[in-house]
């Protein structure tokens, strides 16, 4: 390994070029931002050698015959051109042999997420080289959105896309074919597989959580998980209608009564009523807004709920505040040992709410 060469990481995704070495065991490897990344020669393989890239860029081009007359001079036989080896084969992870694939949305400036554009990003998590097609749906028309070959263990940039851009991805399609190259390979059957995202999740800062390809917390739509395309059962009006009716025509459907006595199910005093106390839940928007204000009012919210039920004695309220930077969570528990302080509180099961939620008892 020299200064020059271009080299993959083996024990996660990405690489570059070295440019220089610190010590016996440690390369310094520029990314595709200009960063000179620190990284131990034994996680790394050449996958470019600089010499044999100079070699191709250098060699002299061969010598074009002057023009001459078909009749004194006859044109050389064209010869083919032997086929160019690849440098080295990609370098295969265990547990790779199954397909993963996500899409990512990264929010340019989460903290201001009401507003923020996002990057899109295209996660082949599998030792399979990916030709992909990214499409949008509005009815029974498409438009193209992206195409191009993912790399195996790779994200590929896909696009930005900003608020304005949102409505579009209601109904969005990947179709994907996968392979290996010079290596033999397990067939996948070329797959497209549709999804109705819910479009609510790009205000919600819960929804963004950490991801094993990113530094940032991004939001993720799963495609393809160890081998299964996510299912999703689209069914248009009259299919639900059939449903419904249990396959009686509409005639028979309205000689029936339309009014039912419905038996009410009884509540259970012990059902916890649960309170989610992120912005985006309670307010259609935050423009204008100050952080102080946004805060005020989940507090008011807070406090109306606490009043509403301050005599049911043994009630059980879950608030889901979001993880966050804790301003939040902190506030609310600053509220119940100031003016609640009859009431218990705990962290809420995280297998029901995740991370991000408080449970207070009345008493």
């Amino acid at each position: 390994m020299k200064i020059g060469d271009k080299v993959r990481f083996l024990n996660e995704i990405g690489g570059g070029v070295v440019t220089g070495f610190q010590d016996k065991g440690i390369v310094l490897v520029q990314d595709a931002d200009g960063f000179d990344i620190p990284v131990r020669v034994s996680e790394c393989v050449v996958v470019e050698e600089k010499n044999a890239a100079k070699l191709a860029s250098t060699e002299p081009e061969t010598p074009r015959p002057t023009p001459a007359s078909p009749a004194t001079t006859p044109e050389p036989a064209r010869q083919p051109q032997a086929p160019v080896p690849h440098a080295t084969l990609t370098v295969e992870r265990t547990g790779g042999d199954v397909l993963n694939v996500f899409m990512c949305f990264v929010p340019v400036e989460i903290t201001t997420l009401s507003q923020t554009e996002f990057d899109v990003y295209l996660v082949n998590d599998s030792n399979y080289w990916l030709d992909f097609v990214y499409l949008s749906g509005e009815g029974s028309n498409w438009m193209l959105r992206q195409r191009g070959t993912a790399e195996p263990n790779t994200k590929v940039f896909v696009e930005t896309v900003g608020r304005d851009v949102l409505n579009d991805l209601k109904h969005v399609c990947l179709q994907m074919s996968a392979y290996k190259e010079e290596r033999t390979f397990r067939l996948k059957p070329a797959l497209s597989v549709e999804l109705r995202p819910d479009l609510t999740k790009f205000y919600k800062l819960h929804t963004f959580a950490p991801n094993d390809f990113f530094n940032e917390r991004v939001l993720t739509w799963n495609f393809i998980r160890n081998d299964q395309p996510e299912h999703q059962v689209f069914a248009n009006a009259d299919d639900l209608r059939e449903a419904l009716l249990g396959g009686n025509t509409r005639d028979d459907y309205d000689t029936r009564p339309h009014i039912h006595a419905i038996a009410k199910k009884p509540s259970r005093e012990d059902e916890p009523e649960v309170i989610d106390l992120h912005a985006a839940e309670l307010l259609e928007t935050t423009r204008g807004m100050s952080p102080a204000d946004i805060l005020g009012y989940q507090l008011d919210v807070f406090r109306k709920k606490m009043n509403e039920h301050r005599n049911q004695k043994g009630k059980k309220l879950i608030f889901i505040h979001g993880k966050g930077q804790g301003t939040l969570r902190n506030a609310v528990l600053r509220e119940l040992q100031l003016k609640y302080k009859s009431c218990t509180s705990q962290d809420a099961s995280f297998r029901e709410y995740g991370f991000g939620a408080t449970m207070v008892i009345i008493h």
